[in-house]
């Protein structure tokens, strides 16, 4: 098969065509850390580590690199409210987003430079820009350098938007620029300021944007195949990375991949506003893997909706595609099985395959796992042991590609973390009643009976309604 994705540069679905053969390179903006994540945070980070598993997958060696912006004007303003050194309040964080990712299963990238372990690289991007007639320190001595603007003019391309169309930021600065739209590539110490760091313009910390073209480059040369972020940084962050990096000379991206937000009453996740869910929280109510699927299921270009009820279905879904792993292995496994991904010539693999590789079409992807799974438990309640163990095969690796097999180390203790237990307890069941409404159906009354019967003896009463079958526990 052929990787497809869209660019958000061409603003089309293109074929990817890796500049190695055999390899790709991707480049994700990463935390800014601040203060501990929300779902909308870590959606990039879970989008993310899904295109690197289906990569590898399809025979990719892979090399991924995230950053940490450990020093910017929010942290430094953060840090001054909780009154402790930036650097100190930047490393705390740092180990929040990383247990956040942990949680949920994201795999650490291949390199995670710091912004203040490169100044080094970022003071020579400056320096080339300048030489190039694409930079300039500020005129009032103030040791800022701005990218000028209208020196390029591709600026726009990513966001497809014209410099002569574009207002200054209402928050900027003007001092020292020759256009209000320059943006800053390094800025001067302010009094009282104590991050800093000595170049040739006088002491000063590099501007967010100045980061990722710098870091990129250290690590994925001076071209690589996709960068990749969340919709908000589009505009500015990556059409100023785009503009310094190309004007130093530097090709930089191929391809430009963009998740879209999370987002509560229909509005972004952000902390600005306050509608933000915190991930451990998430984590501790519903599950690692819940919270997973709950990312990572929707199209990754699709905003999602967050609400409690979007969690615990992800749970219940969970409950059953793990309620079909165990009933298999008993059936055809003495001990847990572990897969090995792409060796498959199945039916559903090839439409998994294909899905997957239609610009990560994990919706389409997730239907034909269910559809693995339903047809599976059928194979279970027929005797088909061959049958079992290809939909067992089928549905394990397609969980690899997720991330969200049970049987992976980081998920082993997944269900203890939960204090919560209600979804999976809900999912488990309604498959047993799933399964108790189809022999219903076949007239099979003596199946449907034992499965009432036994639901029942665990403490379970059942009621069959209009609607369906429903559950509740028997109060003693």
């Amino acid at each position: 098969m052929t990787f497809h994705l869209y660019d958000s540069a061409r603003r089309a679905v293109v074929e990817f065509e890796p500049l190695i053969p055999g390899k790709a390179s991707i480049y994700c903006c990463g935390a800014t850390v601040q203060s501990a994540p929300h779902l909308g945070h870590v959606r990039k980070e879970v989008n993310f580590d899904v295109l690197r598993r289906w990569l590898e997958a399809s025979g990719y060696d892979v090399t991924m690199v995230t950053n940490v912006t450990d020093i910017d004007d929010k942290i430094l303003a953060k840090s001054a409210e909780a009154g402790r050194p930036w650097w100190a309040h930047a490393f705390i964080f740092e180990g929040v987003f990383h247990e956040a990712f942990r949680a949920l299963g994201v795999r650490r990238p291949t390199y995670e430079p710091r912004a203040t372990g490169h100044i080094t690289e970022m003071v020579e991007l400056i320096e080339l820009l300048i030489d190039r007639g694409h930079a300039y320190p500020a005129s009032d001595g103030s040791g800022d350098v701005y990218f000028d603007v209208k020196s390029w003019p591709a600026y726009g391309e990513l966001s497809g938007m014209k410099v002569d169309e574009m207002e200054a930021a209402a928050d900027s600065d003007p001092r020292g620029k020759r256009d209000p739209r320059d943006f800053a590539l390094w800025k001067g110490t302010k009094p009282g300021d104590d991050a800093s760091w000595p170049t040739p313009w006088g002491r000063g910390r590099p501007g967010w944007h100045l980061e990722c073209s710098a870091m990129a480059g250290k690590y994925l040369g001076a071209a690589f195949d996709i960068h990749g972020g969340g919709l908000d940084l589009r505009f500015p962050h990556h059409e100023n990375e785009i503009a310094q990096s190309k004007a130093a000379g530097r090709p930089f991206a191929t391809y430009w991949m963009h998740n879209a937000w999370v987002t509560m009453a229909g509005e972004k996740m952000s902390k600005s506003l306050g509608n933000t869910a915190d991930v451990l929280s998430a984590v501790e109510r519903f599950g690692g893997r819940a919270v997973r699927l709950y990312l990572a299921g929707p199209h990754y270009r699709s905003a999602i909706e967050l609400s409690d009820e979007s969690l615990s279905d992800a749970a219940a879904q969970l409950a059953r595609i793990d309620s079909f792993l165990a009933r298999a292995r008993e059936v055809v496994f003495a001990e847990p099985f572990t897969s090995i991904l792409n060796l498959h010539d199945s039916d559903a693999w090839t439409s998994f395959a294909a899905a997957m590789d239609d610009d990560l079409s994990t919706p389409a992807a997730l239907a034909v796992l269910f559809n693995s799974v339903r047809e599976g438990n059928a194979a279970i309640a027929a005797g088909d042991v061959a049958k079992v163990r290809s939909s067992w095969s089928d549905v394990t690796s397609m969980l690899d590609v997720f991330g969200l097999n049970p049987d992976a180390p980081q998920w082993r203790s997944d269900a203890a973390a939960s204090d919560d237990l209600t979804p999976v307890v809900d999912g488990l069941v309604r498959t047993l009643l799933d399964a108790r409404a189809e022999a219903r159906a076949r007239k099979d009354w003596a199946a449907a009976d034992a499965i009432r019967d036994s639901l029942a003896a665990s403490g379970l009463k059942i009621e069959d309604t209009k609607d369906g079958a429903r559950w509740s526990l028997v109060k003693e």
